[in-house]
């Protein structure tokens, strides 16, 4: 039996990897501040969903202290995380970046991936995988995304790092998937271009259909 947990299955990427998931019949644990509807009604044996907000650490911490996340995963023989909550925002030079904004994203981006995986490895003795969701920004240094492209940058060295570890029956991946049609790029095609100078560079992305369709994504990155 495989087992899945997914953070951001509400909408975009994490939406089409939770249909993806459980289309192949894998019970799935979402995790967003708010549910999906239509895969619930879909899939009411198989999808499971908490709702929390992974920016606040306090209460992500607290919930993993409850072992949820070990009661979920007893039993099975594989059981794989991908970690796709995020953000792109706070956007422009770093002398306007809001700190309250700044360390909300933090939290998002990297805090709760880290406390997850770290969690996920110590709940289970089964064959695990780890999938952090990261972006070409990781390698890529894009004005207007000091925040983004370092919040990317950590996963990829997380990953890496704890590959080096060598843990027995445990592998992680740090993945970019490419630029997809999701609600995050319509929220970096309405940022202000005075804070982000790519910004005709998405548009015309979006307009000429250069944007990945999500589901498509979803089942490249299962296979």
């Amino acid at each position: 039996m495989i087992k899945a947990v997914l953070t951001g299955h509400s909408r975009g990427l994490g939406a089409a990897l939770a249909e993806a998931l459980l289309m192949r019949g894998i019970a799935t644990l979402g995790l967003a501040r708010r549910g999906n509807a239509v895969l619930t009604a879909q899939y009411p044996q198989l999808l499971h969903e908490v709702a929390i907000d992974l920016a606040d650490s306090a209460a992500l911490q607290a919930w993993l202290d409850r072992h949820v996340l070990h009661d979920w995963l007893a039993g099975a023989e594989r059981v794989l995380l991908i970690n796709n909550a995020g953000v792109v925002g706070p956007v422009g030079a770093l002398e306007v970046q809001a700190p309250a904004q700044l360390m909300q994203a933090v939290a998002l981006n990297v805090t709760a991936p880290l406390l997850l995986a770290a969690a996920f490895a110590a709940s289970s003795t089964a064959e695990r995988r780890i999938v952090h969701i990261s972006s070409g920004a990781a390698h890529q240094p894009i004005a207007g995304w000091s925040f983004y492209c370092a919040s990317k940058a950590a996963l990829d060295q997380h990953a890496r790092t704890v590959a080096a570890d060598a843990t027995p029956g445990l592998r992680i991946c740090s993945l970019a998937p490419g630029v997809i049609d999701t609600d995050m790029q319509a929220e970096v095609r309405a940022s202000d271009p005075a804070r982000f100078p790519q910004h005709a560079r998405f548009v015309a992305m979006h307009e000429t259909g250069a944007l990945l369709a999500p589901a498509a994504v979803a089942q490249r990155l299962l296979d």
